[in-house]
């Protein structure tokens, strides 16, 4: 953050990848993602494709900050669970944080609401098999929500196997757990932890976008 405040004073005193930074900074309103996820949004926003997304939580620990927190009778964590919604290519739409000790297929509904009302062309979304059953299909239902569709590890596996879909958002977590400030839930407010999960995939996301081509300048 020092770094980006000192590029109109010194820019010469910049590490270069700070220089990089602010290129991409500078360059920001005239780039257009060149993901495939933004080429999706855009078709979709003609008619011509509706994207899909997958959902998934994350129980991380807490520290002596305070706040709310609960207990994951099944991964045996106690403090929070983070939720997030992402598209095909594993960038997040939208995240949310609550208590651990709220269940996956209660805390869903929330966050896909959400992810709907940024993202109105996403019709479908993949789950694992913690989210199946009528009680989340009838809450989405409800609030005229996409449909959900469970998907299972192949019968009879063992030890880790890649799913499809599923993988995408698990990926995700993952980049996510390695910025140190994700690693445990150190904030006292739950407003704090959302905002820093916000952080954290923005970061992500400027990051390949500045690998590019297109964002050099």
């Amino acid at each position: 953050m020092s770094q980006l405040i000192l590029a109109t004073q010194a820019p010469t005193c910049l590490s270069p990848r700070a220089r990089a930074a602010n290129r991409v900074l500078r360059a920001a309103p005239t780039i257009a993602p060149p993901t495939n996820a933004s080429r999706h949004l855009r078709s979709s926003a003609s008619g011509t494709r509706r994207p899909p997304a997958a959902f998934d939580s994350q129980s991380v620990k807490t520290t002596e900050a305070g706040g709310l927190r609960g207990f994951d009778a099944g991964k045996k964590i106690k403090g929070r669970k983070r939720h997030i919604v992402t598209d095909t290519q594993g960038h997040m739409l939208t995240g949310i944080v609550h208590e651990a000790s709220i269940q996956d297929r209660d805390g869903a509904p929330r966050v896909i609401s959400f992810a709907c009302e940024s993202f109105p062309t996403v019709t479908h979304v993949f789950a694992d098999s913690g989210y199946a059953g009528e009680k989340l299909v009838a809450a989405l239902a409800k609030m005229n929500g996409p449909v959900v569709k469970i998907v299972k590890c192949p019968d009879g596996a063992k030890g880790f196997v890649l799913v499809a879909r599923r993988w995408v958002v698990e990926r995700t977590l993952a980049w996510l757990n390695r910025c140190r400030r994700l690693a445990k839930d150190r904030e006292a407010s739950i407003a704090s932890s959302e905002t820093w999960l916000l952080i954290a995939s923005i970061r992500q996301l400027s990051r390949r976008i500045a690998r590019t081509p297109q964002s050099r300048c």
